[in-house]
């Protein structure tokens, strides 16, 4: 797993010049073949997914934001400066869908994840505004037990210096620290008010030109 870096150590300003819908998937096995690298987004219903990979390309309609929990189906590619893939998987957690079809995407994620051989980093979103859930805890565990490399963003970071939102990203670190011996790297963003989208595309640059062939 790619050790924590400080982020602004690295900064080298990526530049978005083209991203782009390639489709949507419902087996990985249909997903885009080939060796281009490829960065997942998965979190809870509603964590803010969509606005964050649409702030992350700088184009405000490539993914499609509803309020609708439960909205992404699909594994849904966009492909980014023509060299390396976003991945919007669907979210775990709440959403009003049947329970078989939520372990059907339980067992469809889970799949993806562990046999998906251009995955590079998988994005855990986590929203800043509310204290810990034992179910990100739980898939974070997860996700460690199988040595799958992941980073942590949390989400709607709209008041970066509110005590609530610092109380609970502290929190959620704290827990993290009881069962994990070095953390994951840590993202902090909010589409709205422009936070945390450099960091995000440094180190995913900083990854593509360190991936062994």
């Amino acid at each position: 797993m790619l050790q924590t870096f400080d982020m602004f150590y690295f900064l080298c300003g990526m530049k978005i010049k083209k991203a782009e819908y390639v489709g949507s998937f419902v087996t990985e096995e249909k997903c885009p073949q080939g060796a281009v690298p490829e960065y997942a987004f998965i979190g809870r219903s509603n964590v803010g997914k969509s606005s964050l990979i649409n702030y992350l390309s700088s184009k405000k309609d490539l993914a499609k934001v509803s309020n609708t929990p439960g909205k992404t189906q699909t594994l849904n590619f966009y492909r980014i400066n023509d060299a390396w893939h976003i991945v919007d998987l669907p979210g775990y957690g709440y959403a009003r869908i049947a329970k078989s079809k939520r372990e059907e995407w339980d067992r469809f994620i889970r799949y993806y994840l562990t046999h998906r051989k251009p995955l590079v980093s998988l994005f855990v979103l986590i929203d800043s505004r509310i204290s810990p859930q034992k179910l990100d805890l739980e898939f974070i565990e997860w996700l460690g037990s199988k040595g799958i490399p992941f980073s942590i963003i949390f989400t709607k970071v709209d008041k970066p210096k509110s005590p609530e939102i610092i109380g609970n990203i502290n929190a959620f670190l704290k827990i993290l620290k009881e069962e994990w011996e070095e953390l994951p790297p840590v993202f902090r963003t909010s589409s709205s008010y422009n936070i945390g989208r450099e960091e995000i595309l440094s180190y995913i640059d900083h990854c593509n030109n360190h991936i062994v062939a």
